[in-house]
């Protein structure tokens, strides 16, 4: 198990690294990293993990509310990389019973973290307990719950005593320019509700598109404050 001091000492060597560089360096130390996959800065990791493993290992999650587009993205994804894809779904029993309690928009009521929460992080929280490291696309930029992200750290939400999870941030510094110049330069699939003005794109439910000088983020459950914007699955503790 890595101590905090090790850590540290990792982002330190590589505060100025390229994504690449990064990604090269985790696939090192842990090799059975997986790649979490949902949106364009996912593609691109992937789209750099291609040039440095001759298979990549990712997963996302299938909610069942996604848009049609984002599903045919994914199924893109899926045949234009040497891509082992991983599709993770929520427990039908639990699912069922919240619908019946709740219905299918209570989120607009009472917040989006139940629905989350059986929806997203109960089937990661099962996915991320067989790996000891995931990749994820966050950046420092995208709303103010992620603007102390770090290139790696210990995934305080979903390690256990007995299971040390460390999360890989390579794109971290990187800003929603760098990405789209990335894509556009390498031709990278990405999803077409982009060219609509969606940005950040989750459930349909959740997600709108945004107009000009709009954050990227405010997209995303709109009805709710920003600084609570996240679904579960990148919370991190409060920093001292």
């Amino acid at each position: 198990m890595l101590t905090p001091h090790a850590i540290a000492a990792l982002n330190a060597e590589h505060a100025t690294s390229d994504p690449k560089a990064i990604l090269r360096a985790a696939f090192a130390q842990w090799p059975g990293a997986e790649l979490s996959f949902s949106g364009a800065e996912d593609v691109v990791l992937i789209e750099l993990a291609s040039k440095l493993l001759p298979r990549v290992n990712a997963f996302t999650l299938d909610t069942g509310r996604l848009h049609p587009e984002t599903y045919q993205f994914i199924e893109r994804v899926r045949v234009h990389y040497p891509l082992d894809l991983d599709v993770l779904s929520p427990d039908a029993a639990q699912l069922q019973a919240f619908v019946r309690e709740k219905g299918l928009f209570s989120f607009y009521e009472d917040g989006h973290e139940a629905c989350c929460g059986i929806r997203k992080v109960a089937p990661l929280r099962r996915k991320l307990a067989t790996v000891d490291a995931w990749i994820s696309g966050q950046r420092r930029d995208q709303s103010p719950t992620r603007a102390d992200v770090p290139l790696f750290e210990i995934d305080a939400a979903f390690s256990t005593p007995d299971h040390q999870l460390i999360k890989i941030n390579p794109l971290a510094n990187w800003s929603s320019a760098d990405v789209w110049n990335y894509i556009r330069l390498f031709d990278v699939p990405y999803n077409s509700l982009h060219d609509r003005g969606f940005i950040s794109i989750g459930c349909e439910p959740c997600t709108r598109a945004i107009g000009p000088n709009q954050h990227e983020r405010e997209g995303r459950w709109w009805w709710e404050e920003a600084t609570i914007k996240e679904c579960g699955l990148h919370k991190r503790p409060p920093q001292s």
